[in-house]
């Protein structure tokens, strides 16, 4: 029997109150696991604290509350402590990116340390090199051979992925180790390193540096808005390249949301065998993603060497520097999404800006905030949320189960039943519903005698 069925409604045909609920409950999907996550890891950080806090005569809830209190206000309580944390985020949000474009193809980028040595060093090569070039000609140029560089040492390990099968952990934790003692190398020696024994590069020409942005406030704006005091004017540290940054998110995401080669790269990660199949040209694009995210963290180390006051590199700092490694947890907070990465960056960075305050008012060894970071990426790992949901009463509506949905082939919906008997003894497993078949006006439907 033919049964007419009700067409899908468009988003143009659903009304405003259905439309609010499907986008709530999409951004409730795509952050609820990160702040469950987070939110347990403070729980599981506020006991680390009462159990190893010396003085058990004070009340340890008020320990926990100062100690996080004074932690995000070291990190955001007054505009120098923002501008802090917005220098230890920029570089972050490089390498984080870097590590998020190689997860949306299924690739795990452990090499963003790595890709970030050799970006510094090439941008740090060229500042040296060409010093006497104006400022117009020299920071782009630093820039782009900062981009070459990282996108090389990225490519090399797509390149292996894809045309020998190297796995890219292997190869990025190798290539990390090979660009640390490389660069070190290249800074303890003629003609890029200090005088006098020093294990450090020359530093930068004026020529060659990234102006702060309160420097810069000062130079355009202030004249004709109240200029900032001459001696707080350093204390504000951050630098025009959060702006870079900031630009980096809306190119990763134009790249992954509106081109083909960001759904193509999608697809690899999704199924390699089904993209193959359909045509994509895998090797190559897992190349290409490799060189972007080389190039994402080589502008990571270009633009602290450039912006930051000091403006040379050191011997072993590379090695030591926790940014190419806290951006696997930042993209996994963010779940390789752009609004999902620049904020999971400040939260880590504000982390790490704020473990100072920390430490010096409320007395909580700093080492917390790794305890936490580590938490987070534990909680994320393990998935906590789908399990707090399945255990909710129904009534609460946490607790959700898929809807059934017929698959639709050629205008036929193919709905699954339970097997029902038709008095013989058959069953009936399955229904078709057809709104093609339908039987015109004064027309005797099918199987029907007149």
């Amino acid at each position: 029997m033919a049964v007419q069925t009700k067409q899908p409604e468009t988003t143009q045909q659903r009304p405003f109150a259905s439309k609010l609920v499907a986008w709530m409950r999409r951004i409730g999907t795509a952050l609820g696991r990160p702040i469950v996550s987070v939110i347990l890891a403070f729980i599981a950080g506020a006991i680390v604290i009462i159990i190893t806090w010396p003085d058990k005569t004070v009340d340890p809830f008020t320990n926990v509350l100062h100690a996080y209190s004074t932690l995000f206000s070291g990190s955001f309580g007054t505009g120098m402590d923002f501008s802090n944390t917005l220098v230890r985020v920029t570089p972050l949000i490089f390498t984080s990116l870097s590590v998020a474009i190689a997860f949306r193809a299924g690739l795990f980028n452990i090499g963003a340390a790595g890709q970030l040595a050799v970006g510094a060093m090439a941008a740090d090569m060229i500042g040296l090199t060409y010093s006497s070039w104006p400022s117009w000609l020299l920071v782009p140029a630093m820039l782009l051979a900062s981009i070459l560089a990282g996108a090389l040492w990225g490519g090399i390990v797509g390149f292996l992925k894809a045309w020998r099968g190297a796995h890219e952990v292997v190869t990025t934790i190798m290539l990390n180790w090979i660009a640390f003692w490389g660069t070190d190398y290249l800074i303890n020696s003629p003609p890029f390193t200090a005088p006098f024994g020093v294990t450090q590069t020359i530093g930068l020409s004026p020529q060659a540096q990234l102006p702060s942005i309160a420097a810069l406030y000062n130079q355009t704006l202030g004249n004709f808005l109240p200029q900032l005091d001459p001696f707080t004017l350093f204390s504000y540290t951050v630098d025009v390249s959060i702006f870079l940054a900031l630009i980096a998110v809306l190119i990763y995401w134009f790249i992954i949301s509106r081109t083909t080669f960001g759904y193509e790269i999608r697809v690899i990660g999704e199924n390699p065998k089904a993209a193959q199949y359909a045509g994509i040209p895998t090797k190559r694009h897992i190349f290409l993603v490799m060189a972007i995210a080389g190039a994402f963290a080589g502008l990571a180390g270009s633009t602290h060497l450039m912006g930051q006051p000091g403006y040379e590199l050191s011997a072993t700092a590379f090695s030591q520097d926790p940014t190419g490694f806290d951006a696997i947890a930042v993209a996994l907070l963010g779940r390789t999404t752009a609004i999902g990465v620049l904020l999971a960056s400040l939260f880590f960075g504000g982390l790490r800006s704020g473990s100072t305050a920390m430490q010096a008012i409320a007395h909580v060894d700093p080492n917390l905030v790794l305890i936490i970071e580590a938490l987070v990426l534990f909680f994320i790992a393990a998935e906590f949320l789908p399990v707090i949901q399945r255990i909710m009463p129904n009534w609460m509506g946490l607790g959700r189960r898929p809807s059934l949905v017929p698959a639709t082939i050629g205008g036929i919906a193919s709905v699954e039943v339970p097997e029902m008997s038709n008095g013989n003894g058959d069953g009936e497993n399955e229904l078709n519903i057809t709104d093609l078949d339908q039987a015109e006006p004064g027309q005797a439907e099918p199987g029907k005698e007149e």
